[in-house]
């Protein structure tokens, strides 16, 4: 979806595409909780797959001008810190066996990220406040993930 989103030039079509980001990224996780049929490479390429999605439109929200600069880099930072943290974490002895895994707090911005792609076609006026709530979640997002790694490289 990530890739086919800079090819539609309709809002009604982007925001189709923004509603079935959400719904089949719920519905995945949710199937694959609910059967049992969870995998190790489905909770890595998960969270990924949102990333590159929520990226991919907010560079083009950014560049079709429907985002400012910094409103973008707000919507974007806790995918760039949870990207730097995972490659710098990756290097150091210490974090090599820490799983890295989806929390509640993530998917909280995930949500906010994916209603902020939605508000910026539908009412731009409250394109603040969501950057203002993606910003916050994004911090205690940023925060629980720290905590996590920290105390997990405690026990190493």
């Amino acid at each position: 979806m990530a890739a086919l989103f800079p090819l539609l030039k309709g809002h009604e079509e982007r925001l189709l595409l923004i509603a079935a980001a959400g719904a089949t990224d719920f519905l995945d996780g949710y199937l694959a909780r609910s059967r049992g049929a969870s995998t190790r490479f489905g909770e890595l390429i998960d969270p990924f797959a949102d990333r590159c999605f929520v990226l991919v439109a907010l560079a083009v929200l950014w560049n079709d001008g429907r985002l400012s600069l910094v409103a973008t880099l707000v919507l974007a930072a806790r995918d760039i810190c949870v990207l730097a943290a995972f490659l710098a974490t990756r290097g150091m002895d210490q974090f090599r066996q820490f799983t890295f895994v989806a929390r509640s707090a993530g998917k909280v911005v995930t949500v906010l990220q994916l209603a902020a792609l939605a508000i910026a076609y539908l009412e731009p006026s409250l394109i603040l406040t969501s950057v203002i709530a993606v910003g916050i979640a994004s911090a205690w997002s940023i925060a629980d993930y720290s905590i996590v790694l920290w105390r997990g490289s405690a026990r190493v």
